[in-house]
């Protein structure tokens, strides 16, 4: 997949675990862990925008596209 997920880097950045993140993005500790681990197709706007404001982030921080060869 060309998108890649830096979640897990930006999370460490800040030292925040993924329950205390969960908790404040407001949605389950599940799924937050497929966005972390790059297990998920799509993510949503609102979902993106929580995590950025809690981790006081831009989305580039944690998406990067990596075209294929």
């Amino acid at each position: 997949m060309p998108i890649i997920l830096r979640l897990d880097r930006v999370m460490a950045d800040r030292k925040i675990s993924l329950n205390e993140l969960s908790e404040k993005v407001g949605i389950a500790n599940v799924n937050l862990s497929k966005i972390k681990t790059g297990k998920v197709s799509a993510i949503r706007f609102s979902t993106l925008e929580a995590i950025c404001d809690v981790l006081d982030c831009q989305p580039g921080d944690i998406l990067e596209f990596k075209k294929d060869e």
